[in-house]
């Protein structure tokens, strides 16, 4: 059969025209096919959005069968669409919602919509739910909204939305949720919020509103959840809220409250949870609050609150946590809180109460988490306390505990157990062997006697175990300790410890190994070959001999080596000098003979590190006889230049011959950013129309200005295509991490082969360039505060945590209102990311702990931060100060820092706080990193300054 050379042309033709017929029929399909060529679908989640060829009108709508559309029975009008979680982006223009006159529903959340909200929505009278969260949509909220009369749900949670609080809402009369947290609203809130009729669900945590919190909110009689922290208030809490008789949930944290909390708030019969942490209210708790009988969760933590916990706190019976840590509050607490049968949590750490525990705690409720740490308690711990057979956190350092820890013996479900720093006595009775989840113990700085127990090896999950200062302990370390498969910290010193050092049969997890000052003999074993994750190993001032094994100075990852005032003998090994990681060997006061190896590392240990071994020489102790090989050592370091030069040069060559296609340029942008091209973003570096012919740019950062005028701050890279996946989501994963004191990241734009990031330009330069400058007191501790705030968000409020990485002065901006903001977080694991040199593994495990490194990372970023602290309050005259101020003492350091900062006699105020400061730069210093405070316990000891510019 032959075919017409006309028809296939004539068929296409037919089609097209049919289609155009199908949907000139259809406007809904026309309009939402419209709406699909405007936005960009990343994911093509919309691809079934397509009309077939050779259907025929029906007058039914085609878009009915296409995901996220719903229709009425008939599948005659549009009434429900639904594009949340499709990975959209781009601008809503709006030109195609005129025909959806039905609408009833209307969900675009959790994709990346930018732009400014089009007013056309508010055209469709029938809406009653509209949800834009999780988007970008940014400038004023639009007027208009009160065209949407019959709207149930407004949900814009998490937007880049600014100005003052959109008013018109308050004339939606059907109105039950409103949700406009997490953007940058500002100014005060509105005293006509408090006029909604039908309001059952106010958000509007996380703006920057200012201003009093308007007394007016206390007439809406309808709501029942109300969040409105997180923001700079000014003032009290107005005790008109609580005539807000439906109220379920109340929280206002984090919203630089003062003042005294209302007693008038007991008002609120239904009140389930009230949170009003981190602020700076005053004055007692009000004994009224027990007349709030529906209370679960009473977070009142990290404020000025002083005086007792009400007894009759006991009338709370369904209460389940109860915090008050961070407070000046004293007295005992009440036997009426042992009665509270659902009670699970309790925090009270960090205050100042004084007595004993109550007797029946525990006995009559299921605890699952005691922490009272940081107070002045005594007596012993409660029989009853593990009674409910929950408890798996038990904190109760730094107290003046006394007796011993038989109350614990069964105590199955524990996981966590810190008694350091009281005076416990008596045999170590935990039962190891059925502790099945216990991870971490410190008994350290008590009297226990009794040795470690023998079955601590059954403990399989353990991974921190300090039993140090405990100096009538005794015993010997039990003979397959090391064996325990997590274990990363033995700590035991000054415990009175005898005998020989077990095998390191299985000791693949162990970092840090403590047994100073104690009186263990015999040899390292050879064994210990096998801890190839040892960092730290202290065992000084004990009775051990035979020779240094080499096994040991072959580690790769030792970093400190303490053998001092022992009986060692034989010769160092030269593997100590072959070793990259070594910061600091001490073998004094031995019997050790020999040369030492002629390194400069081994050499820059000082002499104090082999003194006391009369056999020894060698720089830096005396010469000895017989020259060292100069010729020889030159030869070899000539050698090894060559090598590393010709490697180099290898190196670069793979790298220039694999240079294949760079790539097309992507632009990805985050909140802040319009949505410009890559194109729009490379013309204006100033370079050629091409995009592949950039401009050569000098040093690693440069300044541009984007097509609306912003100007950034643009830094360069280098990387391959085989990276640009994991470390884009790095990157993405940055730009999503936003928090007043971080530099904003606002967008990257790359190819295979290169990429450029876009940050907010700051203009008030940085840390470095300011710290000659004399400041105020009030200002550094503003400074101090920002960055720690900034900090404590990278690793406690971003999930994976981000370690900063490389915290110094240089890397603190300071915006327009000279606000401190961290520059360059997460930079160095970025690199690591694109020069392969870490695992692309989540910074956290299915156990919920950090992996290894990332868990340096963070503690390194707390020592950095203490050492920032002495750079502020020296003007810049201590930099790297960490190892300085610990070997000072204190009152020296204070004595200076007041000289310094011109702080008197007659300013207790600035010295108080000082010494309070420099209490945090000093355990943040600390040599062990497990000392160190987490910069969240760090940000919490510094919240008490009360001095200007808090």
């Amino acid at each position: 059969m032959e075919i017409s050379p006309w028809s296939l042309p004539f068929n296409l033709l037919f089609t097209s025209m049919l289609i155009v017929v199908v949907l000139a029929a259809d406007p809904y399909s026309k309009a939402l096919l419209s709406l699909k060529s405007e936005i960009i679908d990343g994911s093509n989640s919309l691809d079934d959005w397509k009309v077939p060829p050779g259907e025929t009108p029906s007058g039914k709508v085609h878009a009915c069968s296409w995901s996220g559309v719903k229709c009425n029975k008939n599948s005659t009008i549009v009434v429900g669409l639904n594009l949340g979680m499709k990975n959209l982006a781009g601008e809503l223009l709006g030109n195609q919602l005129s025909v959806f006159t039905q609408l009833v529903e209307l969900n675009v959340s959790q994709n990346a919509f930018s732009g400014e909200l089009p007013v056309e929505i508010f055209n469709l009278s029938k809406l009653t739910t509209f949800d834009i969260s999780g988007n970008n949509f940014s400038g004023r909220f639009p007027n208009g909204i009160t065209g949407l009369k019959k709207l149930v749900v407004l949900d814009a949670l998490s937007n880049s939305f600014s100005g003052p609080l959109p008013v018109e809402v308050t004339e939606l009369e059907s109105l039950k949720v409103l949700n406009l947290a997490g953007s940058y609203f500002d100014a005060e809130i509105p005293s006509s919020y408090g006029s909604f009729k039908s309001l059952e669900y106010l958000h509007l945590a996380g703006n920057s509103l200012t201003g009093k919190i308007p007394p007016e909110l206390g007439k809406l009689k309808t709501v029942t959840h109300m969040e409105i922290g997180y923001n700079f208030y000014e003032g009290s809490i107005p005790w008109e809220l609580s005539n807000m008789t439906e109220l379920q949930y109340l929280d206002i944290a984090g919203a630089n409250l003062s003042g005294s909390i209302p007693k008038q708030l007991c008002n609120l019969s239904k009140l389930e949870s009230l949170f009003l942490f981190r602020n700076q209210l005053m004055g007692s708790i009000p004994w009224e609050f027990s007349q709030m009988v529906s209370l679960i969760n009473l977070d009142l933590s990290d404020n000025l609150i002083s005086g007792p916990i009400p007894e009759s706190f006991g009338e709370l019976k369904k209460l389940k946590l109860l915090s008050l840590m961070f407070n000046e509050m004293n007295g005992t607490v009440p036997d009426t809180i042992a009665g509270l049968p659902s009670m699970e949590t309790l925090f009270i750490w960090n205050n100042f109460f004084t007595g004993s525990l109550p007797e029946n705690l525990g006995r009559h409720s299921r605890l699952r988490w005691l922490d009272v740490s940081n107070n002045s308690f005594v007596g012993s711990i409660p029989p009853g306390v593990c009674a409910g057979g929950k408890l798996f956190k038990l904190m109760i350092f730094s107290n003046n505990f006394t007796g011993n820890l038989s109350a614990l013996s069964n105590c199955l479900s524990l996981v966590r157990l810190r008694v350091e720093d009281n005076s416990f006595s008596g045999e170590i009775p935990l039962n190891f062997s059925h502790l099945h989840g216990i991870r971490y113990i410190d008994l350290s700085g008590n009297r226990f006697t009794g040795g470690i127990p023998a079955d601590i090896s059954k403990a399989l999950k353990l991974q921190y175990f300090s039993v140090s200062n405990n100096p009538e302990l005794g015993g010997t370390i039990p003979w397959k300790t090391w064996s325990l498969p997590f274990l990363q910290n033995f700590s035991a010193s000054f415990c009175n410890i005898s005998g020989n050092l077990p095998p390191f049969r299985s000791c693949k997890s162990l970092v840090v190994v403590e047994l100073q000052k104690n009186t263990i003999s015999g040899s390292i074993p050879n064994s210990i070959s096998n801890c190839q994750s040892l960092e730290i190993i202290n065992l000084a001032r004990n009775h051990l001999s035979d020779h240094i094994p080499k096994e040991l100075a072959s580690l790769p990852s030792l970093g400190v080596v303490d053998l001092s005032h022992n009986d060692f003998s034989g010769s160092i090994p030269a593997e100590f000098a072959k070793s990259s990681s070594l910061v600091l060997l001490n073998v004094s006061f031995n019997d050790i003979s020999g040369t030492i190896p002629s390194h400069e590392l081994l050499q820059s240990m000082g002499s104090s590190a082999y003194t006391g071994n009369p056999k020894l020489c060698g720089a830096p102790l005396q010469s000895c006889s017989t020259a060292i090989d100069g010729k020889k050592l030159r030869l070899i370091l000539l050698i090894s230049a060559g090598v590393v030069i010709l490697i180099a040069a290898t190196v670069s060559l793979l790298i220039h011959l694999r240079k294949g296609s760079k790539g097309q340029w992507k632009m990805n942008s985050f909140i802040g950013l319009p949505q410009f091209t890559a194109n729009d973003v490379l013309r204006s570096f100033n370079a050629t129309d091409s995009k592949e012919e950039l401009p050569p740019f000098s040093g690693a950062f440069f300044k541009a200005v984007l097509p609306t005028g912003i100007t950034v701050l643009v830094k360069k890279l280098e990387w391959e295509p085989k990276r640009v996946k994991i470390a884009s989501e790095f990157i993405t994963q940055l730009g999503n991490s936003r928090h007043m004191n971080l530099i904003r990241l606002l967008g990257f734009c790359y190819n295979n082969q290169l990429t450029y990031l876009l940050y907010d330009c700051l203009p008030n330069g940085n840390l470095a360039e300011k710290l000659r400058m004399q400041r105020d007191w009030g200002m550094k501790c503003r400074i101090i505060i920002g960055i720690a705030k900034g900090l404590c968000f990278l690793h406690h409020d971003c999930n994976p945590a981000i370690p900063h990485g490389d915290l110094k002065s240089s890397n603190v901006m300071f915006d327009d209102n000279f606000e401190p903001r961290l520059a360059d977080f997460g930079f160095k694991h970025l690199i690591q990311l694109i020069k392969g040199t870490v695992p692309a593994t989540s910074s956290r495990l299915g156990t919920g702990e950090f992996n290894d490194a990332i868990k340096d990372e963070l503690y390194k970023d707390i020592y950095n931060f203490g050492e920032l602290i002495l750079e502020i309050l020296t003007n810049g005259k201590v930099i790297k100060g960490g190892a300085s101020i610990q070997s000072k003492p204190k009152d020296v350091v204070l004595r200076e820092l007041y000289d310094e900062n011109e702080a008197g006699s007659t300013n207790s105020l600035q010295e108080d706080e000082m010494k309070q400061v420099v209490d945090v730069a000093l355990l943040c210093t600390k040599s062990r990193a497990v000392d160190r405070p987490s910069i969240e316990d760090a940000l919490k000891l510094l919240s008490g300054l009360k001095a200007n510019g808090k």
